[in-house]
């Protein structure tokens, strides 16, 4: 299972290092159980990637946060950051495909409506093949960034939405 605790950042800097170190220490032939399941593909599994929001984003802070342009860049972290992140998550999911490239290390609750940039338990490989991808989530975060930021919708009710099941988050919403 993946820790959700935060890191800090010297810490996540040693934390990178071990990973890398323990997924090099994985070699062929050394088969390894996946402790994370698939069968919730195109969502990920919610014990080992539940969601975290960014406690600086509320309903009362989206005018300085999440609604002003840019603001995203600000704050999502580094691919030194998140590449040892994706990594470990590919083997926790069993994927058989390890390239790093065929995944999108994705946060569950999009940082565009204040997912936690950095905490493990918001990120995971989430696969660019298949019917719903990683490009199609990406629509849907904006789209519903936009109806938050328009005041169609509430910060929690989309919150809630893509973190049940990003699939159905516009319907749900009502925005799509």
């Amino acid at each position: 299972m993946r820790p959700t605790a935060l890191i800090p950042v010297a810490a996540g800097s040693a934390l990178a290092l071990a990973f890398s170190g323990l997924i090099l220490g994985v070699g062929a032939g050394t088969a390894r159980a996946a402790s994370c399941s698939q069968a919730y593909l195109p969502l990920p599994d919610p014990s080992c990637t539940p969601g975290v929001y960014n406690s600086d984003v509320t309903q009362s802070t989206i005018d300085s946060t999440i609604c002003v342009s840019g603001w995203t860049a600000t704050v999502r972290p580094p691919t030194s950051y998140t590449n040892p992140l994706k990594a470990q998550g590919i083997t926790d999911y069993g994927y058989a495909d390890t390239d790093l490239a065929d995944y999108e290390e994705d946060h569950q609750i999009p940082l565009e409506l204040g997912g936690s940039p950095r905490d493990p338990g918001n990120l995971w490989p989430e696969p660019y093949s298949g019917t719903q991808t990683a490009h199609s989530k990406d629509g849907v975060e904006t789209k519903l960034k936009n109806a938050v930021c328009d005041g169609r919708i509430t910060l929690s009710a989309a919150r809630t939405a893509i973190k049940k099941n990003w699939t159905t988050a516009l319907s749900v919403t009502g925005i799509g």
